[in-house]
């Protein structure tokens, strides 16, 4: 499908943004029993390149998925709309493509909220979590858990909440998500989850001992299925990032070498080797994903390191990026903008301001060490303390913090 500006005016067409401008979608997929679970303006001193706002009424301005879905009608089925649903935010998932997102809320937002069902409902709270509308994801799951009747639904409420709650750095919260997951359905899901939470409250390594002895077990039992066995894989290769461990690229690799379009275990996995300096295998991993927010920026970041010959011209790009969807009012992931600013652009305060505003709402430890540095760059030791101070209460460690060491 393609869309043409009907008008020659100040004004763009609003078709749907271009693959250019795609963010990075946060988290992971995990599917129970057919049902998804996904696992996230500051003034600049130096102005963007202009936003051309006239067209000719044949100039083409965007060229849509040549799979855009077909429209549900109110007499399809509750079930049918749920299928459509899982395809789009899967779709959105794999690619990392946010105009599926755009389909899928789309789709939902026709539906009547008093005949949602609870599948409905964890669909929603997830295409929600993934939009950053955590708060209104919170109350659809707990709407699921207080009524649902159906076991698979409380279990797929109960694992998208954990997430979310671990996502905005409640961890008393998640742990007590975890625990009745584990009670409801256990597992290496549920153990991941607990693991998960301990790493971030102060045992990081220990708890990756745990797990890994936990993945082992399950492994020669025959107790875990494929897709329980890389959830866990990738929580290893995180937990094992945060306690310093060597280990950490092997768990993701076994993950990438199964599903390849795991856009959160790849950015893991590249951002990990741009913390050893090792440049080129981040542009092996970050190749041809340039329409990826977080795997450009982690991708400009190396060039610039490098000295590559494509930088400029990627950095031009994600400048021009970064100023449409902030234009837009479409900026869903202010970490991967903040760490340009930082790593690229070299503005510690405006990158802290950014950050900030990203830590009000997403603080995994990505996001923490963001604040972190740019608070040491730009010298604001109160933000800086703040952050500590957070970090003390709930007695996080992580090696990636080595600025505070």
């Amino acid at each position: 499908m393609t869309c043409f500006s009907k008008r020659r005016e100040s004004r763009p067409c609003r078709c749907p943004g271009p693959a250019s401008s795609t963010p990075a979608l946060r988290g992971r997929a995990f599917w129970f029993s057919a049902m998804l679970v996904l696992v996230v303006p500051v003034p600049l001193s130096a102005a963007p390149e202009p936003i051309q706002t006239d067209f000719l009424d044949d100039r083409v301005l965007a060229e849509l998925p040549a799979s855009v879905p077909p429209v549900i009608t109110g007499r399809a089925t509750a079930q049918q709309a749920a299928e459509t649903l899982k395809t789009l935010i899967s779709k959105a998932r794999s690619t990392g493509d946010p105009r599926y997102l755009g389909y899928a809320e789309t789709l939902i937002g026709r539906w009547p909220d008093q005949q949602l069902t609870d599948q409905l409902l964890v669909l929603r709270a997830t295409l929600r979590q993934s939009l950053h509308q955590f708060a209104a994801a919170r109350a659809d799951l707990a709407r699921v858990l207080s009524r649902a009747t159906d076991i698979r639904q409380r279990i797929q409420a109960r694992l998208t909440l954990a997430n979310l709650e671990l996502v905005q750095g409640r961890y008393p919260e998640a742990r007590q998500q975890c625990q009745a997951l584990r009670a409801v359905y256990p597992g290496l899901i549920a153990q991941s989850c607990l693991a998960q939470v301990a790493a971030r409250t102060g045992s990081a390594e220990q708890a990756y001992l745990t797990l890994k002895r936990q993945v082992h077990a399950a492994t020669n039992t025959g107790a875990a299925d494929r897709t329980s066995r890389l959830w866990a894989e990738g929580t290893l290769g995180d937990m094992a990032a945060q306690a310093g461990l060597r280990s950490a690229p092997r768990h993701w690799q076994a993950v990438l070498s199964i599903n390849p379009d795991d856009l959160y275990i790849r950015a893991q996995l590249a951002d990990w080797y741009l913390g050893q300096g090792d440049f080129d295998a981040v542009l092996v991993l970050t190749r041809g994903y340039e329409a990826v927010d977080s795997l450009a920026v982690i991708q400009a970041i190396a060039m610039t390191e490098l000295g590559h010959t494509e930088a400029d011209e990627l950095n031009r790009r994600l400048r021009q990026r970064f100023a449409e969807a902030r234009w837009r009012g479409a900026m869903l992931h202010k970490r991967d903008f903040a760490r340009f600013q930082l790593d690229v652009e070299r503005r510690p305060k405006v990158a802290l301001d950014i950050a900030l505003e990203n830590w009000q709402s997403q603080r995994e430890p990505l996001d923490t060490r963001l604040v972190l540095r740019a608070a040491l760059a730009a010298n604001n030791t109160r933000k800086l303390t703040q952050v500590l101070d957070w970090l003390t209460r709930h007695g996080q460690v992580d090696a990636r913090y080595p600025e505070i060491r």
